[in-house]
C-alpha cells in the first residue's frame, strides 16, 4: 500500500483505484487466510482478477468486483450458508456501483450491511467493500467527512478482530486493518487533492489565456492607432504642400512658365516622399520590408528639409536648433518632427498668404523642447454646441505623442497676434506612457 501511494504523476491518478482495490484483496486474504485455506484460495483469486481491472473503465470494474465476490461466496460456502452469506455479501458489494454518484449514502449502506454481518457473526471477504467506500468518501468529501468515515471503519476493525481473531493474535490483524483503512483514506484525499490542484491549474491557465488575449487586443487597438496617426500626418502634410504647390504653378503657368515648372517638379519630389514615408511607416510591420532599414526614420535632422519644403509651399519658415541631437532616441526624434510637421501644416492650411513660421528645437540632456509659432491670424471658427468634439485629429494626435514623452501639449493664440504651439518630451520616460 506503501508503494501504491508514492506512485508519480497522471500514473498516480489513473491507477489508484485498481491498486487500491489490489491491496484491500491481499489484506482479505490475510484477514480470511488463518481461518480457512479456501477463503485463502478465493481470495487470491479475486486479487488476480482485481489486477486486471486497471484495463476496465471503472465502473465495469465495481460491477466485476461485486460479482467475483458473489462467486466466491457461491463456491466457497456450504449449501445452508450461502442463502445468508450471498444477502450479505449482496448488500456490501452491490453498492458500490453508485459510489461515485452518492459516496455518502453507498458509505452508509456498506456500514450497515457490515454492522448486520457483524451481528450475525458471518466473515466474509466482501468486508472490502469498506475499503472501497471510505476511498470514495475522501475522495470526494471534505477532510472531515474522511475523518468520520476512517473512525467508523476503525470502529469496524476493531470489533471484527475483537470477534474473528484467534486467541493471542489480536494485534497482527488489528494493525494490518488499521493500516489498510489509513491508507485508504490518505489515497482519498490525495486523489482529491491533486483532482483541485489540477483545476486550479486549469482555471488558472484559462485566466492567463484570456489575459493574453486582452493584452493582444490593446496591442492591436494600440498600433493600430499608431499607424492612423502616422499616416494622418503624412498624408496631411504632403497632400497640403502638393495643393498649395499646384494652386501657386497654376498662377504662374502663364506668367512665369519657369516658377511654374519648379511648382510641378516639387510637387513630383513631395509625393515621391509621401510614398516613401508611408512605405516606410508601413514596411515597420513587416521584417522583410527592406525600405525601412534603406530609409532611417525623419528626426531633427531632416527639419531642415521640411522647412525648405515649407518654404516652397509659400510658407517661410525659420528653424532653429540649440543643442546637439545625437543623444536624443530616434523615437523621440521622430517625434519632434512629426509635431513640426503637424504644426507647419496647420498653419499652411488656416493662414493667409504672407504668414510667416519659426521652428525653435531645444536640446538638453533629460528633454527635448519644441516650440512652433506663426504671425498669421487664424480664420474664425464656426460656432459649435458646448458638447461638441473638436473637429480633426491634428491637435489630438500631437497631444498623444507628446504625452508618450510626459510631455502636455499647448496649442494656442498669441496675444499680440499669431499661434504657437510648445511642447516638452522628456527623454527619461520616453515609452513609459502609452500613446
Amino acid at each position: 500500500m506503501t508503494e501504491t501511494a508514492a506512485q508519480p504523476g497522471g500514473a498516480h491518478r489513473a491507477r489508484q483505484p485498481d491498486q487500491l482495490q489490489d491491496g484491500w484483496v491481499r489484506a482479505a486474504r490475510r484477514l480470511t487466510g488463518y481461518a480457512d485455506p479456501a477463503r485463502g484460495r478465493a481470495a487470491r483469486v479475486v486479487a488476480g482478477a482485481a489486477r486486471r481491472c486497471p484495463r476496465l473503465p471503472p465502473a465495469v470494474g465495481d460491477a466485476l468486483l461485486a460479482a467475483l465476490l458473489l462467486l466466491n461466496v457461491a463456491t466457497t460456502h456450504p449449501p445452508h450458508e450461502l442463502p445468508v452469506a450471498a444477502a450479505l455479501t449482496a448488500a456490501l458489494a452491490l453498492p458500490l456501483l453508485w459510489r461515485r454518484r452518492a459516496p455518502l449514502t453507498v458509505f452508509g449502506a456498506v456500514t450497515a450491511a457490515a454492522l448486520v454481518q457483524w451481528l450475525l457473526d458471518v466473515q466474509l471477504p466482501a468486508d472490502i467493500a469498506l475499503l472501497v467506500a471510505l476511498h470514495t468518501v475522501a475522495a470526494n468529501t471534505g477532510r472531515r467527512g474522511a475523518l468520520l468515515a476512517g473512525a467508523v471503519v476503525e470502529a469496524g476493525a476493531l470489533l471484527a478482530c475483537l470477534r474473528w481473531a484467534p486467541d493471542g493474535a489480536f494485534l497482527t490483524p488489528f494493525v494490518a486493518v488499521t493500516a489498510m483503512t489509513v491508507a485508504a483514506a490518505v489515497l482519498g484525499v490525495s486523489a482529491r487533492t491533486t483532482r483541485a490542484y489540477l483545476a486550479a491549474v486549469q482555471e488558472r491557465a484559462a485566466r492567463l489565456e484570456h489575459q493574453h488575449d486582452q493584452q493582444a487586443r490593446l496591442a492591436v487597438a494600440e498600433e493600430r492607432t499608431r499607424i492612423a496617426r502616422e499616416m494622418h500626418d503624412i498624408v496631411t502634410h504632403n497632400l497640403s504642400v502638393m495643393v498649395a504647390l499646384t494652386d501657386a504653378a497654376l498662377y504662374a503657368q502663364h506668367r512665369s512658365p519657369d516658377r511654374a515648372t519648379s511648382a510641378m517638379l516639387q510637387i513630383s519630389e513631395t509625393g515621391r516622399q509621401a510614398l516613401t514615408d508611408m512605405r516606410r511607416s508601413l514596411g515597420i510591420l513587416r521584417t522583410d520590408e527592406p525600405d525601412a532599414e534603406r530609409h532611417p526614420l525623419p528626426g531633427i535632422a531632416q527639419l531642415a528639409t521640411l522647412a525648405d519644403q515649407m518654404c516652397a509651399a509659400g510658407l517661410p519658415t525659420r528653424l532653429e536648433v540649440h543643442g546637439a541631437h545625437a543623444h536624443v532616441p530616434a523615437t523621440a526624434q521622430l517625434t519632434v518632427h512629426r509635431l513640426v510637421q503637424e504644426a507647419l501644416t496647420n498653419t499652411l492650411k488656416h493662414t493667409p498668404a504672407g504668414t510667416r513660421a519659426t521652428v525653435r528645437v531645444r536640446c538638453s540632456t533629460g528633454a527635448v523642447s519644441v516650440d512652433v509659432t506663426d504671425s498669421g491670424p487664424r480664420p474664425p471658427r464656426p460656432a459649435a454646441a458646448p458638447t461638441a468634439a473638436p473637429a480633426g485629429h491634428g491637435i489630438p494626435g500631437m497631444c498623444e505623442r507628446a504625452a508618450a514623452y510626459g510631455g502636455t501639449l499647448q496649442a494656442g493664440p498669441l496675444p499680440g497676434g499669431g499661434w504657437r504651439v510648445r511642447t516638452r518630451l522628456l527623454l527619461g520616460s520616453g515609452g513609459e506612457v502609452p500613446a
